[in-house]
């Protein structure tokens, strides 16, 4: 009983602290402009597949690194969750950049839901009347959001989707964080590299149009990769979908609370109405795993 109060502890440390570095990356992106978003993304695979190498290599060896070779299934998975959340950070990272700070955060609002609906669905997990609560107040509060907009909000439901169907795929891989980190870049890594190298010898890649202190903030893309990745898989293999899920709007509330007070992009009381919709759901949320943990 004590290991899985420890194992549940852990877990929701982890899911927790890769939410909260998730939350302030915006501010990281937007100090990249005006480097192209794809050039951005080209570089985050090909750093994150390279800090996750280093890391596993010293953590567990060659051949720690070594083991997934041996089973196929498994690193079907690993490539499949590597296009997925490829798909999501290249989403991501356009929207951050063309000022579409918001559509993002409704978007991880959604995901969420999406997760705790695929715990329900395909890991038969049972939420506790808590957790139900909290999903009825985030749904409401996403309806809200959508209604308000009305119209189909493409990037945030993409990248709703795109995480929901990683966090799935992660949730059946019960591997070792930074060696599934590192099968999860290494397969495209090669053809980003492949990218960068021409685009920088004709002079369209980073560092023609960045400072040189974007450079150097660049050079730490595959760190912020890899380090909240790595958190989050390591909750995804101690917790329920349910729990991640709902942990899951610590993200985008503070992504929220940097649009509108740092980026300054409109944010109506419609809006207003909507999160706190949500954040009344992520107290009764709170209250349920407090009293869980006890």
């Amino acid at each position: 009983m004590e290991d899985e109060r420890k194992k549940y502890r852990v877990g929701m440390a982890s899911v927790i602290s890769s939410m909260t570095i998730w939350g302030f990356m915006p501010i990281y992106w937007q100090a990249l402009i005006p480097i192209d978003s794809y050039v951005i993304i080209l570089y985050r695979l090909v750093l994150a597949g390279l800090t996750c190498f280093i890391a596993a290599l010293v953590t567990y060896g060659f051949a720690g690194i070594k083991e997934p070779l041996g089973d196929k299934k498994k690193l079907t998975k690993l490539i499949l969750a590597g296009l997925v959340i490829t798909a999501n950070w290249s989403i991501y990272i356009y929207a951050i950049n063309s000022y579409q700070v918001i559509e993002t955060c409704i978007g991880y609002y959604i995901d969420p839901l999406m997760v705790c609906a695929f715990g329900i669905i395909f890991f038969g997990e049972r939420p506790t009347k808590h957790k139900l609560i909290a999903i009825v107040f985030a749904c409401l509060g996403v309806m809200i959001v959508l209604l308000h907009f009305m119209r189909f909000p493409l990037i945030a439901l993409a990248i709703a989707m795109t995480f929901a169907c990683y966090t799935a795929i992660k949730k059946h891989l019960k591997m070792k964080p930074l060696v599934s980190l590192l099968y999860e870049t290494v397969f495209i890594a090669p053809f980003a590299l492949t990218i960068i190298i021409y685009m920088e010898a004709n002079g369209k890649g980073a560092f023609l149009a960045a400072q040189p202190y974007q450079l150097v903030l660049l050079a730490f893309a595959g760190v912020l990769t890899a380090l909240p990745l790595a958190l989050f898989a390591a909750a995804a293999n101690r917790i329920s979908m349910i729990s991640i899920g709902i942990a899951g709007y610590v993200s985008p509330s503070i992504n929220l609370i940097i649009g509108v007070f740092l980026f300054k992009e409109p944010f109506d009381h419609v809006q207003f109405i909507a999160f706190a919709v949500i954040w009344v759901g992520l107290v009764f949320f709170t209250y349920g795993e407090i009293k869980e943990n006890r």
